[in-house]
């Protein structure tokens, strides 16, 4: 029983040793990877070659902050500053043993913002800075800066935004003002309509009262002349119904009536008649006379 004991012991101190080394050899191949990476960015400045060494340090050994902090400063130098933000937040996260590789993880992220005008998670970055490192006089330095950079940004902001309101209330009022008019003009132009209407409508009257005015003059000419005429026509008939039906025509001046040409006439044949009654008595008597006529 002691015998099956010791084996089963030892069978497990080899897996533990073997996981150990196995564990080292990890742990180490993930340094080389590191180093591989510095040596390519510090001599050659092949970045890409440099990011793929970090990554399979990352790969090998995911515990391990130096790849992640090392990478983020790839990207840092490469002005890929949201890939570098998000390399030194993994890496301050993985770091616990050390606060000075935590302190400038938690830097370096603040120049990170800086860069990218997010002065506000600068100064956040830069305070954990300091809660690591309090010493640190370059770290303290880019605090106040951030500080005074954010703000100027919040001025600016406020003033961008007191300028918008402005801008929106002139807009407004400049609104509210054509708007004003327009309905200032529309009211002109219904003013303008209904004294057009109303222009219409007296001229319609005016004239309906011409025509009404003609028409009581038409009436009274037909009331007064008509009358007369009726008169002068009803006079007329009955001076016609007075006259005598067989009426002689009346005499024209200077001319004799036919009436009294036959008077006329009448009395020269007396008159003829009396001088031949004479001429014959003096026949009768033998005496010669000298006969003139009177007419």
């Amino acid at each position: 029983m002691k015998r099956y004991l010791i084996i089963i012991l030892c069978f497990q101190f080899g897996m533990v040793f073997s996981q150990e080394q196995d564990l080292a050899e990890t742990i180490n191949e993930a340094k080389r990877f590191v180093a591989t990476g510095n040596e390519v960015i510090t001599e050659e400045g092949n970045f890409p070659k440099a990011e793929g060494e970090y990554r399979k340090a990352i790969a090998k050994n995911p515990i391990d902050p130096t790849a992640k902090y090392n990478l983020a400063n790839a990207y840092y130098n490469s002005e890929k500053y949201d890939e570098a933000t998000l390399r030194y937040t993994e890496a301050s996260k993985i770091e616990t043993a050390s606060k000075s590789e935590k302190h400038k993880a938690f830097h370096n992220q603040g120049n990170t913002y800086m860069e990218q005008k997010k002065y506000k998670e600068a100064v956040e970055a830069y305070k954990n800075a300091l809660r690591n490192n309090p010493k640190d006089d370059e770290t303290r330095y880019n605090l106040a800066l951030a500080k005074k950079m954010l703000e100027e940004e919040q001025q600016q902001n406020d003033q961008n935004q007191d300028d918008q309101d402005q801008n929106k209330d002139q807009n407004q009022d400049q609104e509210n003002q054509d708007n004003q008019d327009k309905k200032e003009g529309d009211d002109k132009e219904d003013k303008k309509g209904d004294e057009g209407e109303n222009e219409k409508d007296q001229n319609e009257e005016e004239d309906k009262g011409e025509d009404k005015k003609e028409e009581g003059d038409d009436k009274k000419e037909d009331e007064g002349k008509p009358k007369d005429e009726e008169k002068d026509q009803g006079e007329g008939e009955k001076d016609k119904q007075e006259q005598p039906q067989e009426q002689k025509p009346q005499q024209a001046q200077g001319q004799l009536s036919p009436q009294q040409v036959k008077s006329l006439l009448e009395a020269m044949n007396n008159e003829e008649k009396k001088v031949q009654d004479k001429i014959n008595a003096k026949k009768a008597q033998g005496q010669k006379v000298k006969t003139d006529k009177d007419w």
